[in-house]
């Protein structure tokens, strides 16, 4: 979404195309096939923003790399958020960049599973760090 609404979110995506590595899991990848179609259904993003918004995951996804979580977590208080954390676990991620106010609250010292070493930030928060 970050792709067809611009400012910040768009700013860190770019940002990731050029600096970072890129994680998907194949829960999220259905997740990216089916959004797209149910917003443009009930009409909440434009014809023009549904090529823009299909345009932009392909992009993002071409160097994505497959993480593949192992563990079942209940760390969220959305369960549909679970999936997004899972897989940066599973990536052993340093940053999960997001506006979702659930994945935001999670404190850290609960995502200390192992090694991991995620921090959930805002797009902001990630330019900041990334300068």
């Amino acid at each position: 979404m970050a792709l067809v609404f611009g400012g910040l979110p768009e700013d860190a995506i770019k940002k990731v195309f050029t600096e970072a590595e890129v994680w998907i899991s194949p829960q999220l990848l259905k997740e990216y096939r089916e959004v797209p179609i149910e917003l443009s259904a009930e009409g909440k993003i434009t014809p023009v923003q549904f090529r823009v918004l299909l345009s932009g995951i392909a992009s993002f996804l071409t160097n994505a790399k497959v993480a593949i979580p192992k563990k079942r977590l209940f760390l969220c208080r959305d369960e549909k958020d679970t999936m997004v954390l899972e897989c940066f676990i599973a990536a052993d991620a340093d940053f999960l960049i997001t506006g979702d106010k659930d994945l935001l609250d999670i404190d850290e010292l609960m995502l200390k599973t192992g090694s991991s070493k995620l921090k959930i930030v805002t797009p902001k928060s990630f330019l900041d760090v990334i300068k």
